[in-house]
């Protein structure tokens, strides 16, 4: 983890008020793929241009404005900006606590670690991180970041709080313009049955599956071409069939995968004998 703070001020709850700072919690490991002009296999550059110059700026001659209705450009400097009369600027401004069972999973967007940032800070914040894991509750809360103010939940994760933010309800997209697509087929009971033992089965993921498998796929892509070979085939998708006799070898498979020989699987276990 980055130990540069991305955020500092203080979260508060009630009269208490804990000098605190954000940490990126993730981080993203992609694979870069440059641009390039496809005539000549150069790379493509992107550069700052002023249209009223003519020319090419550096970077410190960069800023931010807004742009007013008659098309003016307004400038706006990192002190007007400090300067906004907006509360979560500066804190994570708790607004109750709820059950999480509350937050909507496609709200979540970005994660933080919120570390204490002075001694004093210890004492109440280990007390909300606590008194969070007592109550099993989490803290709805603002907070301003990046130019952006959300709302965000405040939970405890391995002895500290972690800080997710949440997209607004308007911006959350309604599913209600793909409800013509949403199946009305009768299921039979045999096909609810299959797909459950499916499941019981799955349960449980390898670990071994936790990692993006494009970089490595990329890599063979691209040694393959510069040696002058013929790239590897990518996996063809299996031949539809029928969804009884695809659950019955989704079954068969997971129980293959899952189970040591002469090992019942545990809906053999639990079904019932005759």
């Amino acid at each position: 983890m980055s130990a540069t703070a991305t955020w500092s001020g203080t979260i508060a709850f009630g009269m208490v008020a804990i000098p605190v700072q954000l940490y990126a919690a993730t981080e993203e490991h992609t694979v870069r793929l440059r641009e390039i002009h496809t005539a000549d296999g150069s790379r493509v550059q992107h550069r700052r241009f002023c249209a009223a110059e003519g020319r090419e700026i550096p970077y410190d001659e960069v800023g931010r404005g807004v742009e007013l209705p008659d098309g003016r450009m307004l400038p706006l400097s990192e002190e007007d900006l400090a300067r906004l009369p907006l509360p979560s600027m500066h804190t994570i401004r708790v607004l109750g606590f709820i059950d999480p069972q509350g937050v909507v999973p496609i709200g979540y967007d970005r994660a933080y670690y919120i570390a204490p940032a002075a001694p004093d800070a210890d004492r109440p914040y280990a007390l909300l991180v606590e008194v969070l894991s007592r109550t099993k509750l989490v803290a709805m809360a603002k907070v301003a970041i990046r130019s952006r103010e959300r709302r965000a939940v405040v939970r405890p994760y391995r002895g500290l709080l972690l800080l997710q933010t949440l997209h607004w309800r308007d911006e959350i997209r309604d599913p209600g313009d793909l409800a013509h697509l949403v199946p009305t087929i009768p299921l039979s009971d045999r096909e609810r049955r299959l797909a459950e033992v499916v499941v019981q089965e799955m349960t449980g993921v390898d670990d071994s599956e936790d990692h993006d498998a494009y970089a490595h796929a990329l890599d063979q892509l691209v040694a393959a071409v510069v040696s002058g070979g013929e790239p590897a085939e990518p996996p063809q998708p299996e031949p539809a069939v029928d969804l009884m006799t695809a659950l019955q070898q989704s079954v068969e498979e997971a129980r293959s995968a899952r189970q040591p020989a002469n090992h019942p699987s545990k809906a053999d276990r639990e079904r019932p004998h005759d």
